[in-house]
């Protein structure tokens, strides 16, 4: 169903550090993902997730679901909000699309931060 939660994101400076810290906190084990951002992917999350480096200051990315993502992204456009790609050539990688989906992120009318993610 679209719009329910999909995915999520969270973009930290140092991944070892953050995985350290989240795996004590939550109990989260991360799975090394080859390609993108040389990210991991969350488990035990009860959504799943993802965490990649590089991005000091960043915070949680939210991904909502939706069942085709240029349309969504039209939408989005027409009713005030931005998209631009994520930007670390997902949706240039064949594989990656294959394995994770489409995502991109938005900003609505407001101003506010959200993704968009059309699974695999």
């Amino acid at each position: 169903m679209a719009g329910e939660l999909s995915f999520f994101e969270v973009g930290v400076e140092d991944t070892d550090r953050a995985m350290a810290f989240y795996t004590e906190l939550f109990g989260w084990e991360f799975k090394t993902v080859e390609g993108g951002r040389g990210g991991s992917v969350i488990e035990g999350a009860g959504v799943r997730g993802g965490i990649h480096g590089g991005d000091e200051g960043a915070s949680p990315y939210v991904f909502f679901k939706v069942d085709g993502m240029d349309a969504a992204v039209a939408r989005v456009r027409e009713l005030g909000g931005t998209a631009d790609a994520v930007g670390d050539g997902t949706d240039d990688d064949p594989e990656m699309v294959r394995r994770f989906g489409r995502f991109m992120l938005c900003m609505d009318d407001q101003g506010s931060g959200f993704g968009l993610h059309e699974p695999a």
